[in-house]
């Protein structure tokens, strides 16, 4: 709070006194009938309304300057009554707020005093009740009444910026006068009297960026065009003044951050018109080939773009993404490259910023594009195979070293290195064949069998010099069957005849298998064996036309037996 000296204060504490004897009149008197008028702060009594008495002691409306410094009490006022002669039989008691604490009454005057400094912003009226007494019987010669001390302001109180420090927001390039925030400060002084609590608002620092509106703290642009690329951020102070600005007045001060906010006001621009990347031939489907950005001095979604491919003699090879995070164009592989084929790829590609602001399609066009060259690089690939899977056939009975086929592979790079074969011998564990190394020539190693394994699947392998460097090959070599196994019994027979069997009578079918070809069954001619040959008890039918895989003969009993017996033995053909 504010001080002044003590001779000031005294000096406003007298002037104090006399305006409301100049010109306010008695407090609590109506000039014309002399009655005590009650504190707004006390209810009417309804006796009194109905029998109103004159009263014959009267007393000033009371103010007193907040904040007095000076060393003696401060004088407040003077209470007299008509019926107090000056001959010490009144006396004059005081109560109600503040009453001894920090007002206090001369029992004999009626001079009241405040006896402590007053903050009107703390309380800024006192209620109190004033009563003449007389000394002797201490019996009221006149009504108690209610007065009031109002403590009177003084300019002590800064404006205060409650809400301060301010962040606010403007978009850039915005027109000359926008908006951008309102401040509000508050003086804790009397707002009804005098200008005390009268603001007026000015910026200190942050010109000639913006401006504020003197009576409503509106803080506007003062600028048009601003840059957010250039500068993104102002610290303004603005200054409160109470006394309505007036030399004197106590003023206060808040800061205010204003962020310029982005708007798309630049398109994307390529650094580099043109630009080379170089990617090997064994690059795997589906790799990143090369990221590329273009340059936009936005931020956020302002800055966001897609990418795409325009043309070139890459359309079809590659495509294009837009990585989100980074805003990069991702090229990606889409086929498979090979150096021998084709050594390069010229693309064209277009960035454009994909949310752009009508306000600013001025500045554009919002895309820009670039050529992007990418180059393969030669690795050295394993060999291979002219046909990956070869078929070969062989017969059975075919002499070891017997020449079965030919597989053939070739050096796809430019150097075109020797190669040698070999067997995968983990598909030839009992070494049925060679394969030789310079030429590819499959042959026999073994004799072979086809009852025991008709088809061989081989791998092969083609080596460069470089081990590591292998192609591999199938070789899938078919065995072709000879005759050169007999027909067996497709079971042991054991037959059981019976003493009544009738002649003609079928006591056994018998079959044949064979291990040859055909697949679907052979024609076996069945007959006895020389020993029973000339038993006439028994004969062998053919049973011609059979579906079986395998043709069956019957045989028959000619006789009867005298009892039943088994028949065994080997049937042969």
């Amino acid at each position: 709070m504010g001080r002044c000296c003590s001779g000031i204060c005294r000096a406003l504490a007298l002037l104090a006194l006399l305006l409301p004897l100049q010109e306010r009149g008695c407090w609590g008197l109506k000039p014309s009938s002399g009655d005590l008028e009650r504190s707004p702060h006390s209810d009417p009594d309804p006796w009194e309304v109905q029998h109103r008495h004159k009263r014959s002691w009267v007393w000033n409306q009371f103010f007193v300057l907040e904040e007095y410094t000076g060393n003696e009490p401060l004088y407040v006022g003077k209470l007299h009554s008509d019926v107090d002669k000056g001959d010490g039989k009144v006396k004059y008691v005081l109560s109600g707020e503040g009453a001894t604490s920090i007002f206090t009454i001369d029992e004999n005057t009626g001079d009241i005093h405040a006896t402590k400094r007053l903050d009107r912003e703390a309380q800024a009226y006192y209620t109190l009740q004033a009563q003449a007494v007389d000394r002797l019987t201490n019996l009221p010669v006149e009504p108690k009444s209610e007065f009031v001390v109002k403590v009177q302001d003084i300019n002590d109180n800064e404006p205060k910026f409650l809400d301060g420090p301010y962040l606010a927001g403007v978009p850039e390039m915005s027109p000359l006068g926008t908006m951008v925030v309102q401040v509000a400060a508050t003086d804790a002084d009397d707002p009804t009297y005098g200008n005390s609590a009268r603001v007026v608002y000015s910026i200190i620092h942050g010109q000639p960026y913006f401006s504020v509106e003197p009576k409503t703290g509106v803080i506007r642009t003062a600028l048009p065009n601003m840059d957010r690329e250039t500068r993104d951020q102002y610290v303004l102070v603005i200054q409160a003044k109470d006394m309505v600005g007036q030399m004197g007045g106590l003023s206060g001060t808040t800061s205010v951050t204003v962020t310029l906010t982005d708007v798309n006001d630049n398109p994307p621009r390529f650094t580099h018109k043109s630009c080379q990347y170089t990617v090997l031939e064994s690059l795997p489907v589906q790799s990143v080939v090369a990221r590329i950005k273009a340059a936009d001095a936005d931020i956020g979604s302002n800055a966001e773009m897609d990418y795409r491919i325009m043309d070139g003699d890459g359309l079809g090879m590659f495509n294009i993404t837009t990585d989100e995070d980074t805003q990069e164009g991702v090229i990606i592989l889409l086929k498979p490259l090979d150096f021998e084929t084709k050594s390069s790829f010229s693309l064209r590609v277009e960035a454009t910023n994909r949310n752009i602001d009508s306000n600013f399609l001025s500045l554009g066009p919002f895309s820009d594009t670039t050529s992007v060259k990418v180059t393969v690089e030669d690795v050295n690939e394993p060999p291979i195979f002219s046909a990956p899977l070869s078929k070969m056939v062989v017969s059975e009975d075919a002499k070891v070293g017997t020449s079965i086929g030919k597989v053939s592979a070739h050096d796809p790079d430019t150097s075109s290195s020797a190669i040698r074969y070999s067997i995968d011998r983990n598909t030839d564990l009992e070494r049925y064949f060679n394969v030789d190394a310079l030429s590819g020539v499959i042959s026999t190693a073994k004799p072979l069998d086809r009852e025991a394994n008709s088809v061989h699947n081989l791998t092969i392998f083609a080596i460069e010099k470089d081990p590591l460097q292998t192609g591999k090959g199938i070789a899938l070599i078919t065995v072709l069957d000879i005759n050169d196994n007999a027909p067996v019994f497709a079971i042991d027979y054991e037959t059981i005849l019976c003493e009544n069997a009738m002649p003609g009578q079928v006591i056994q079918t018998i079959s044949a298998v064979d291990k040859d070809e055909p697949l679907s069954g052979h024609r076996f001619y069945f007959a006895l064996a020389a020993p029973v040959a000339g038993n006439l008890n028994f004969t062998l039918r053919d049973n011609k036309g059979t579906k079986r895989p395998h043709l069956t003969f019957s045989i028959f009993a000619n006789v009867a037996l005298p009892s039943c017996m088994y028949v065994q033995g080997q049937y042969e053909f």
